[in-house]
C-alpha cells in the first residue's frame, strides 16, 4: 500500500473537512425553527375580562394556508373561533362567544415559509369578578390532550447531534492518522 505524501494527506484531510462542513452547514437554518415570540392573551395570564381575540406572533413569517389555532376549555371542548388571519409573522383569531370564568388552552400549528411545521399550546385564565356566568369546571390531568396541544419541538434531535459529533471525530481521527503517516515518511 502506498502512503500518501504529506501535501496529499493535508489535501485529503481538507477535502474531507470541506465535505463535512458542506453537509452540516445547510442543516443549520433548519435548527432555527420558527417559535412563538408573543401571545395575547399571554401564557399563564389571568385576565380580568374575557378576550375577544387571540393573537400569536412568531419569529418568522407564516404560511397562511397552513396556520391552525384552536381554543379549548378546561374540559378540552373546542370553542368557536374565527378563521386565522395571517399577516407576516402574526396570526389572529376572533373569539366568537363570551368566555365565562375558567381556564382555557390556545393550541396552534403553523408552518413557516421555510416549510417547517411548529406546534404548541399554552393556558390562560379568565377571572372576571363582575361575571355572573358560572365558571368552567377544571378537569383533572387524566383528560385527553388534543394532538395539536403538544409542546413545540426544540430543534435538532439528540441522535442527529451525536451522529454529527461522531462524524466530526471520525474526520479528525482520519486526518490525524494521515498526517502522522506522512510525517513518518
Amino acid at each position: 500500500m502506498t502512503v500518501p505524501s504529506r501535501p496529499t494527506a493535508v489535501r485529503l484531510g481538507a477535502a474531507v473537512l470541506a465535505v463535512l462542513v458542506a453537509v452540516l452547514i445547510p442543516a443549520g437554518p433548519a435548527w432555527a425553527h420558527n417559535s412563538l415570540r408573543t401571545a395575547t392573551p399571554a401564557r399563564d395570564a389571568t385576565l380580568p375580562s374575557a378576550p375577544t381575540e387571540v393573537t400569536l406572533e412568531f419569529m418568522q413569517r407564516l404560511d397562511p394556508t397552513f396556520t391552525t389555532v384552536v381554543l379549548t376549555d378546561a374540559a378540552r371542548r373546542k370553542l368557536p373561533i374565527g378563521e386565522p388571519v395571517v399577516t407576516g409573522a402574526t396570526s389572529t383569531v376572533q373569539v366568537t362567544e363570551t368566555l365565562p370564568n375558567g381556564t382555557y388552552t390556545v393550541a396552534y400549528r403553523v408552518v413557516s415559509v421555510d416549510g417547517h411545521p411548529v406546534q404548541g399550546s399554552y393556558p390562560f385564565t379568565v377571572a372576571d369578578p363582575t361575571s355572573s356566568a358560572a365558571p368552567v369546571v377544571t378537569v383533572g390531568a387524566s383528560a385527553p390532550v388534543p394532538s395539536a396541544a403538544m409542546e413545540p419541538d426544540g430543534g435538532p434531535s439528540a441522535g442527529l447531534l451525536v451522529a454529527g459529533a461522531a462524524l466530526a471525530l471520525l474526520v479528525l481521527a482520519t486526518a490525524g492518522l494521515l498526517w502522522r503517516r506522512a510525517a513518518r515518511r
